[in-house]
């Protein structure tokens, strides 16, 4: 027998899966039949894996075929190297109630005070072992955050990002629409303006405000909508955060504007009230954003449906 080594560069890999089922079949015939192929064509395979080994590898027997012990040497190197192709290929599905799994989701503090609750019953409903972190969005572009990892996905009101992504067909972020709602004029109980028609366009012009903006944008969509009538507002304060917006309202005359569907789910009805705007603004596109890098991975498929899911019941309750 040669004993020249394996030339692996010629190696067919195709022969290593009919190798492995006769392992498991010791028997050609069978094998045949689990393959789907025919008896010549296996015996042909082994035939060629003989050659390019340079080692017998089964020996006829009254039942089949025998290993020989280079053969059995060989077997466990095949198999679990065909294994680690098939799971790379062909992932094996994500069970959160198993599989251990850290998620990292972006948003700002109005879009985790309503996500938040209905995922953690989610969780612990299904007493997943998965962990969710949340981080602070301050963009209404978190595509760079995407791309670079620091999220798995992000959730909030993303115009532009929307805009651009409808254009292109290739883009590497993908974006799924989760609900919509509208804006609402906020300020504390006893605040004058609080009364039934109290809150004119002239009175809310004239009075003091408090805008959330993120990221160092100095105009925000209120002050677009107000210029397009030719009138303007006066900002006294500018917050990135709509859970502070509301804790500063409540103890001055400010008023703000905050997502209709975050001011019952902050806690705020008690201090607070909420008006109508006097003017037409552009409602919110609630939408989810992840790469597009993960989206055959079964794990984060996981997360995008729960996501969705959650989506779901907030907007039915909203």
């Amino acid at each position: 027998m040669n004993n020249r080594p394996t030339n692996f560069r010629t190696l067919d890999l195709n022969l290593l899966k009919v190798f492995d089922v006769v392992m498991v079949e010791r028997n050609v015939t069978r094998a045949a039949a689990r393959l789907a192929m025919t008896q010549p064509a296996v015996s042909n395979a082994l035939r060629r894996l003989r050659e390019s080994t340079r080692e017998e590898l089964f020996i006829p027997s009254s039942t089949g075929v025998t290993p020989t012990a280079h053969a059995e040497a060989l077997w466990p190197t095949v198999r679990s190297s065909l294994d680690s192709l098939h799971e790379a290929f062909e992932p094996k599905g994500f069970d959160p109630a198993v599989d251990a799994h850290t998620f990292t989701l972006a948003m700002a503090d109005a879009t985790a005070a309503l996500f938040v609750p209905v995922l953690v019953a989610r969780l612990l409903h299904d007493r997943a072992r998965v962990h969710l972190r949340f981080v602070p969005l301050t963009t209404r572009d978190p595509r760079t955050m995407l791309e670079q990892g620091g999220a798995d996905v992000a959730l909030g009101f993303f115009p532009e990002v929307a805009a651009a992504l409808a254009e292109d067909d290739d883009a590497i972020v993908q974006r799924e629409q989760l609900y919509e709602c509208g804006y609402v004029c906020v300020m504390r109980r006893r605040h004058r303006l609080a009364a039934p028609g109290a809150l004119t366009l002239d009175a809310y012009c004239a009075a003091q405000h408090l805008r959330v903006a993120f990221a160092s944008q100095a105009r925000g969509f209120v002050d677009e909508a107000l210029e397009r009538l030719g009138r303007s507002r006066h900002v006294m304060i500018t917050v990135n955060s709509f859970f502070t917006a509301g804790a500063a309202v409540h103890q001055s005359d400010l008023l703000t504007v905050l997502p209709a569907s975050f001011f019952p789910a902050a806690g705020f009805t008690s201090k607070l009230t909420s008006c109508a705007l006097p003017f037409e603004l552009p409602g919110i596109d609630v939408s989810m954003l992840w790469h597009r890098r993960q989206e055959q991975e079964p794990a984060h498929a996981w997360l995008r449906e729960a996501v969705v899911r959650a989506a779901a019941e907030i907007s039915a309750g909203t």
